[in-house]
């Protein structure tokens, strides 16, 4: 049976309301068309179409975290989209830009003249009791006459095919990325699908949505970043990828300073002035010295810069003032006083109960209603500050939430029930109808007008309910891409100016401290995994007959373990358990920084902080958890060491290949060359630091140093002290040596940016020619001994603290150093 006679047959009640029966002739076509397109794609790929989608989410590195989830979970996207007709969606876009005027102007009056109040068509109460009211904002005039820039609105679609709005989002625009996401997974998965259905694209509103950004502020070539809380919010992965797609530097509120009324971001050049910021911080997080002191993710004195307009807000701090549920109750009558129009896009009926009769509707219509806190605060009676419908509440809660109404009306909203619609969604291999609600996205393009997105982000319920009380991804719930369609294949849209081709210029932008530091500290972690699963496979390799790379001298064995537990890996009484549960222990270690798992746990943590700069096949990698190793057998453990060295090695590779020669790249190579050449010192110190001939010991170094095979082409003999430890300390050619990092230290250092104008060579420069010095100038007879070694290692250490106190986040507030080019 073709997929699209499926789809007409799928099990839906046609009075109900469905997206797809609703559908004119023509526009059911095409939801025809794409289910047969998905059914070729399944027999091309020979695969569960889902299972094809869910490996193009893989390899882009989508995904979001439920709130309370510690870790981050694969974005869950329907391969069936929503289908919805240009004409149709003609008229929601004509709702959704008068809805931004409204929005638009109600902000102006509450921060501005605040008529509306004066005149009675908003109560004082509504806007002062609102956790989000900012009263510093009040008074300040925008630089270019808008609070708003870009903003989201959840809607529902009735059971009759009417849509209304279910809340606005004016804080953040939660889901703009993901519908970006949505659409490339589905584009990649489904090749030019799309297109045969004649989908608009959505390219054109991105470079509209930055040009917008770009438009508001005084330098002609502005620099825009994107505040991110940081890698623990639940949104940060939707962040990262749309600063990578749109050019934005992802910055915390610890990369920024203010000096003089404009905002810098520290970089490893000094302060670089931004123009802009596309907040995804709450007003009250915003800038501890204007809103909550507590607050460690703003910038301090960032109002004061934005206030004077030498720094542009994207959107207005105190904005979200709009998005407690209360104010839906006054937006039809605001739009009548303020426009002389009514609501081409109507939102859910609501009852403000600060407002005696308001209070006595919800009260007597309980059971037909849902109820929410005014304000999206705690409210005696909504467990977790949760809506609640009327109608499921127990003869207790509805007690409690009545005596809680009675005592602080103003705190509740009554809101009526919206039954949503349905829309056919692929759930293992059938379509099945699944209740959505569609979040749309607003933003003023280059010229300064609203312009809408052809499409948004979809959330299928996992529930059959069809009710509008959660707006959010939930357990079970998916998400799908929102294609608007038109009758005839479209002529090219009008270019933007990010349409346009640009001054050609080379380079990798800015590079913020905080990102310098990761960089440096991604690449020392994945270089401190690979040595320490180096040394599990040696011992693991004396163990059994197959794989004797250490041999089986106890001394080399103890020697080894003694290395581990050293590096933190495993502790001194692990190290006289029998050699496989040692190196079970150093596997699964997350207690002890050293661990292997908790290495790989700093790898992913810190890489989060990266996604904006690493490529989808590098972040998939790193973001690969730990192989299974239940087993203790010697075996099982080394085909997992082998396993980690090949994917760490893969890492390390693209870390060489894929970047381009800048200061990120030189930042990640100096991390892996400084603890790389931490663990030569180490591993000689521990395995050759006598003045013997241990060949066992000599040869599981140059196994730990990769460097067998050229010895054994340089020297005919086996291993032997003095050209060993050559090989590994003074050679320069040898990738491998503590020569060549100290080497490529000071060139990743002389080749870094400079603060001061004379030219004069920094500490950490200065630093790097003092470990390099000794390493160039000795015979290995001269340098081989403790001393010297210890000597370097101390120099590398001390290294690594002078380049962190230059490059990295050390101080609250950013000096200006003389000579430096502020506006640069």
């Amino acid at each position: 049976m073709p997929a699209s006679a499926r789809l007409e047959d799928y099990p839906v009640d046609v009075t109900a309301g469905d997206l797809f029966r609703d559908a004119p002739p023509d526009v059911a076509a095409k939801w025809l068309a794409m289910a047969d397109g998905l059914a070729a794609l399944r027999e091309e790929a020979g695969l569960p179409v889902q299972e094809v989608v869910a490996r193009q989410i893989q390899d882009l590195g989508l995904s979001f975290r439920i709130t309370g989830d510690d870790d981050e979970r694969p974005w869950p996207l329907s391969p069936m989209p929503l289908i919805i007709d240009s004409a149709e969606w003609a008229e929601l876009e004509r709702g959704l830009i008068q809805r931004a005027r409204l929005l638009e102007a109600v902000i102006g009056d509450i921060y501005g003249p605040q008529k509306l109040v004066a005149e009675g068509h908003l109560p004082a109460a509504l806007v002062a009791g609102s956790r989000y009211f900012a009263r510093n904002v009040v008074g300040i005039q925008p630089g270019k006459g808008s609070h708003l820039h870009v903003y989201a609105v959840d809607l529902a679609r009735g059971r009759r095919g009417t849509w209304r709005v279910l809340g606005d989002r004016l804080r953040l625009a939660n889901g703009i990325g993901y519908a970006l996401e949505n659409r490339l997974a589905l584009s990649r998965s489904t090749g030019a699908l799309l297109g045969r259905v004649h989908t608009r694209r959505l390219a054109r509103f991105f470079s509209e949505l930055r040009s917008g950004m770009a438009r508001t502020c005084a330098r002609e070539n502005p620099r825009i970043a994107l505040l991110t809380p940081g890698r623990l919010n639940q949104s940060y992965p939707e962040q990262a990828h749309l600063a990578r797609y749109l050019g934005l530097p992802l910055v915390e509120g610890r990369d920024l300073s203010v000096n003089d009324n404009r905002l810098f971001v520290r970089t490893i050049a000094g302060p670089k002035r931004i123009d802009a910021v596309w907040r995804w911080i709450d007003t009250n997080a915003l800038d501890p010295l204007a809103f909550d002191a507590r607050s460690a993710i703003g910038v301090p004195d960032l109002i004061e810069a934005w206030a004077g307009g030498r720094t542009e807000v994207t959107n207005w701090p105190g904005a979200e003032v709009l998005e407690a549920p209360a104010f839906a109750a006054f937006m039809p009558r605001l739009c009548k006083v303020l426009f002389n129009e009514q609501p081409l896009l109507p939102n859910i009926a609501t009852w403000w109960c600060g407002q005696a009769a308001e209070a006595d509707v919800v009260r007597k219509r309980l059971d037909e209603l849902v109820v929410t806190s005014a304000f999206g605060q705690f409210a005696e009676g909504l467990p977790g500050g949760r809506a609640v419908a009327g109608a499921d509440l127990t003869r207790a809660q509805r007690r409690a939430l009545l005596d809680g109404m009675q005592r602080r009306p103003m705190d509740y909203c009554g809101q009526e029930t919206v039954q949503l619609s349905t829309t056919p969604a692929l759930i293992d291999e059938r379509f099945e109808p699944r209740p959505f609600t569609l979040r749309a996205f607003v933003a003023r393009g280059s010229d300064g007008e609203w312009t809408v997105m052809p499409g948004g982000f979809a959330r299928l319920s996992s529930s059959s309910s069809g009710d509008n009380h959660a707006i959010l991804m939930g357990e079970g719930d998916l998400s799908a891409d929102v294609c608007v369609v038109d009758r005839v294949a479209p002529r090219r849209p009008v270019e933007s100016r990010l349409d346009e081709t640009p001054q050609v210029r080379r380079g990798g932008g800015i590079l913020a401290s905080q990102a310098a530091d990761n960089l440096f500290w991604f690449a020392r972690y994945v270089e401190r995994a690979e040595l320490t699963v180096r040394v599990i496979r040696a011992l693991l390799g004396s163990t059994i007959e197959v794989d004797a790379a250490a041999g089986s001298n106890p001394e080399v064995v103890s020697r080894m373990l003694a290395l581990l537990v050293e590096w933190g890996a495993i502790t001194p009484h692990t190290a006289r358990l029998p050699v496989p549960q040692a190196c079970h222990a150093a596997l699964a270690e997350t207690t002890m920084s050293g661990g292997v798992a908790a290495t790989f746990g700093f790898i992913r943590s810190t890489g989060l902080t990266l996604r904006d700069r690493f490529t989808s096949d590098f972040w998939r990698i790193a973001s690969r958890p730990l192989p299974p190793f239940d087993s203790q057998r010697p075996g099982a453990l080394l085909r997992v060491a082998r396993e980690l060295v090949e994917r760490l090695g893969a890492l390390s590779g693209l870390l060489s290949e894929n970047f381009v020669r800048g200061p990120s790249w030189r930042f990640l190579d100096m991390g892996r060359r400084i603890e790389r050449a931490l663990g030569i010192c180490s591993t000689v110190s521990f395995l050759a630091g006598d003045d013997g001939e241990h060949n066992d010991a000599l040869g599981a170094l140059l196994d730990l140093s990769d460097s067998q095979i050229t010895y054994r082409t340089r020297y005919l003999t086996g291993p032997r002290r003095a050209p060993v430890l050559d090989l590994l300390l003074l050679d320069p050619e040898n990738p491998r040596s503590l020569a060549f990092q100290a080497n490529a230290i000071c060139r990743h250092i002389e080749a870094l940016p400079s603060l001061g104008e004379d030219l004069l060579p920094e500490a950490p420069l200065l630093e790097a020619r003092a470990l390099l010095g000794p390493l160039k100038s000795m015979s290995i007879e001269a340098y081989d001994s403790a001393e010297h070694l210890g000597a370097t290692e101390a120099r590398l250490l001390a290294l690594s603290e002078t380049i962190s106190t230059r490059y990295f986040l050390q101080i609250e507030k950013a000096d200006v150093p003389a000579g430096a080019g502020l506006l640069a």
